[in-house]
């Protein structure tokens, strides 16, 4: 059986910082988006008795306090959902009080090995003060991270890292693993989990992110890993995901997608949706492949996307 990480990147806005966003404001527009935020999403699990996976960057603490940390925790918790780390280190720019000093950097993997060290305890520390368990599992904003920063993470005691990417492989994501690396993987004493891919069109790569593939890539994708028995499959999406990019008004067709998504998975008795606590990967028992390009999902898709466009980014 394929184990199917369904994950939210759960997080507050600079850019709505710096535009002068206050912390609740931030709140209503990154997180409850309109009822169309991280309740919707945890709505739409428990419907179809799936388990999510909120990476939850609680930096943002620092400029405006541990309160609207424990906002978007808490209600997590209470639903059975997991919590689990994320990180921007873009917050230190507005911070006065942190570990690093003057260093700053957009990804973790700006900064050295004790640095990073440092900040990971520091949002650890934030996340368990918000209400939530010890987390097990991290992912890098950006997917931003590097070897150090899985040094970093066993040193700690976090078991698992989701923030391979191999679309950002050499970009911001520079973990030494190849762009082939589909499968769950031990690395420096930590199991890594990529994200995963499906190859849309000849030698491009595409990653499994609701607004990124349509709902019939997104079906062939978790299709193909269940019948080629892959270990793992691992899907993003983000607390503001079901929002136009402004975040103004609902995406319809981001939003059937993960109703599509989530209707796929538990429809399929090959595949378990799964999160970290606890989390035992057997090896892969069959050579790592991940789903092959098709001109005519990508034709569709791509048609999807020039229609949205026009709807939800220019009104």
């Amino acid at each position: 059986m394929t184990k199917i990480f369904i994950t939210c990147d759960t997080e507050l806005s600079a850019a709505l910082f710096q535009a002068g966003a206050n912390a609740d404001d931030n709140f209503a527009r990154s997180i409850d988006c309109d009822g169309w935020g991280v309740a919707w999403q945890m709505d739409q699990l428990d419907a179809h008795g799936l388990t999510g996976v909120f990476f939850v960057d609680p930096m943002s603490a620092l400029v405006y306090g541990k309160d609207v940390i424990a906002r978007i925790v808490q209600p997590i918790v209470a639903r059975g959902h997991e919590v689990q780390l994320h990180l921007h280190p873009e917050w230190l720019a507005w911070a006065k009080d942190h570990p690093v000093g003057d260093r700053r950097g957009r990804s973790i993997c700006d900064f050295g090995y004790e640095d990073q060290e440092a900040l990971l305890t520091l949002a650890r520390d934030l996340l368990v003060e918000a209400g939530a368990p010890s987390p097990v599992a991290f992912r890098a904003g950006n997917y931003g991270a590097n070897d150090d920063t899985l040094r970093a993470l066993a040193a700690l005691g976090i078991k698992w890292d989701a923030s391979f990417n191999p679309i950002y492989l050499g970009d911001t994501c520079n973990i030494s693993l190849g762009v082939d690396q589909v499968d769950p993987v031990e690395r420096l004493g930590i199991g890594e989990l990529p994200v995963s891919t499906i190859e849309d069109r000849p030698g491009h790569l595409r990653h499994a992110q609701i607004c990124a593939l349509s709902a019939a890539e997104m079906q062939g994708g978790l299709d193909h890993a269940a019948a080629t028995k892959r270990p793992a499959f691992s899907i993003v999406t983000h607390s503001f995901e079901m929002m136009s990019r402004d975040r103004k008004r609902p995406n319809k067709r981001v939003i059937a997608r993960y109703e599509a998504m989530c209707a796929a998975i538990a429809g399929d008795p090959r595949l378990k949706s799964a999160g970290f606590i606890g989390l035992n990967l057997s090896p892969a028992t069959t050579p790592p492949s991940r789903l092959g390009p098709s001109y005519i999902r990508t034709g569709r898709r791509m048609t999807e996307q020039a229609i949205d466009t026009l709807l939800y980014e220019r009104g």
